[in-house]
């Protein structure tokens, strides 16, 4: 809770009053790496995001340390020796989807994000494509996308190369609640 009080002051800051915000407490967001002596697989479900369908903007957080891996040591290494999740403890993405979707409607739809996604402290502009939903007033997002090591400093040791992929497979699905800002309060 205190996670969407910081990012919904974030927007109070940088929208007008009386937009509709829609908040997502618990996106589910999913690592794949497939290399040649295994498949690693971690999941979340601690993502954050507001989306503001007037405006576009969306903004997404997780905390590196809440991913979930099915073997406890690919965690550890996970969070101390590739993402060094202490020093860098969250990704986040903060862009704007480029279609004006209306949300009035009930419809699936194509859609594309532009904006900056930050992983272990490195920022890179990205596009990112993917499906927003909308079915009887309730917003959907989903997205898949590859993440380079490489483009944010994250150093795979040459004699675990056969182990981890360079590229990682990200997963997002991200249900959305109304969060009606009120002027008057």
């Amino acid at each position: 809770m205190k996670y969407i009080g910081v990012i919904l002051l974030f927007w109070l800051n940088i929208n007008q009053v009386g937009q509709d915000l829609y908040v997502c407490k618990n996106a589910r967001i999913t690592l794949f790496s497939s290399a040649l002596i295994e498949d690693i697989k971690a999941v979340s479900t601690d993502g954050v995001s507001v989306y503001n369908p007037g405006t576009g903007e969306l903004y997404f957080s997780v905390g590196i340390s809440t991913f979930q891996f099915d073997k406890a040591f690919m965690q550890q290494h996970f969070n101390s020796d590739y993402m060094e999740s202490d020093k860098y403890p969250k990704a986040i993405f903060k862009g704007q989807i480029q279609e004006h979707i209306d949300i009035s409607k009930d419809g699936t739809y194509a859609v594309s994000a532009a904006g900056d996604l930050t992983v272990h402290g490195v920022s890179q502009k990205r596009t990112v494509r993917g499906s927003l939903i909308v079915k009887n007033g309730i917003i959907t997002l989903s997205s898949e996308f590859m993440v380079k090591c490489a483009d944010h400093h994250i150093d795979i040791p040459q004699i675990l190369f056969y182990h981890i992929a360079e590229n990682i497979k990200i997963t997002v699905s991200a249900t959305y609640s109304l969060y009606k800002i009120n002027p008057s309060k």
